[in-house]
């Protein structure tokens, strides 16, 4: 092996041995652990939600070795992040790098599953700009990692080649494939957990499925298709506002809404309180009307 090749490995050893200390052991479903990585000194840990098949009953298996019992302070599965606290401090916090990496650059994986930490080899193979899930939440960016899952793998911790945290490892979002909660993310929202046990999402109390609209309608709305209401929630704001069962929304705040993804945007927790000027299809006429958004934790639309 040649001194380069040497030279890396050991670098890379040591980003994992200094890295490693950051990650732990979460004990919180029935078939096997998964991971955590320490997000303050202090006993705050930061895990992945859908690994957590439990409140109650929840340990932490530290790098000393230590197991502690754990406190869950709040849930997000819109980003797949959950926020436990432990009675311990000094512990090494994880040091995140904000860059976002480039597509192709090392990665490594590390999580702890048993009482050792593990590592796994890979690439970025996809980073793209913010991104919404399926659940609602927002994540800053999109990293995809090119690297094996295992038992564990989800709450684990990706570094760089000097050890640096690129995100909190899950598999939650799409069956199979790695991603990263990126660090501004995961700041985000372990503040509104700590603060308030939950993210403030907005929502309108809809349900709704895209329906293609007339030639003519078409033609003067520029847009084919709106989302029709199946369901309008009792005392929620879209009733509060006056939208029925069978009315077509066709506009958002001048935006064209096709499919129910449209819509997540407009009920980002930062819009909440916020009045949205909605354009609807009734009995063949549009009409505007104003709707406020409402607060639901962890709820979308």
């Amino acid at each position: 092996m040649s001194e380069i090749a040497v030279e890396l490995s050991d670098a890379l050893a040591g980003a994992v041995e200094a890295a490693g200390e950051s990650v732990v052991r979460v004990e919180g479903r029935a078939r096997g652990a998964s991971s955590g990585v320490v997000w303050s000194a202090d006993g705050v840990i930061v895990t992945a939600h859908h690994t957590l098949d439990r409140d109650e009953d929840v340990r932490v298996g530290l790098a000393d070795g230590r197991s502690l019992a754990a406190n869950v302070v709040g849930r997000d599965p819109g980003t797949d992040v959950a926020l436990l606290r432990v009675d311990a401090s000094g512990l090494r916090a994880a040091g995140w790098r904000d860059e976002a990496p480039r597509v192709g650059q090392v990665l490594l994986h590390l999580s702890r599953p048993g009482r050792t930490v593990r590592a796994r080899f890979g690439i970025a193979s996809a980073v793209a700009g913010p991104w919404r899930t399926r659940t609602g939440g927002r994540l800053d960016r999109y990293v995809e990692a090119d690297v094996a899952l295992e038992r564990g793998f989800s709450g684990g911790l990706f570094v760089d080649a000097a050890g640096q945290a690129l995100g909190l490892a899950t598999a939650g979002f799409v069956r199979g494939t790695p991603l990263a909660v990126p660090p501004a993310s995961l700041k985000r929202v372990a503040e509104q957990l700590l603060a308030h046990g939950g993210v403030r999402r907005g929502f309108l109390g809809i349900g709704s499925y895209p329906v293609a609209l007339p030639h003519a309608l078409a033609e003067s709305e520029g847009q084919r298709s709106g989302l029709m209401l199946v369901s309008v929630q009792d005392g929620a704001p879209a009733a509060a506002a006056g939208l029925l069962i069978g009315d077509v929304i066709l506009k958002v705040e001048g935006q064209p809404i096709a499919h129910p993804e449209d819509l997540l945007p407009f009920v980002d927790e930062d819009r909440v309180g916020a009045e949205l000027s909605v354009r609807v299809l009734r009995a063949g006429a549009a009409r505007e009307l104003r709707v406020k958004v409402g607060q639901r934790n962890g709820q979308a639309a």
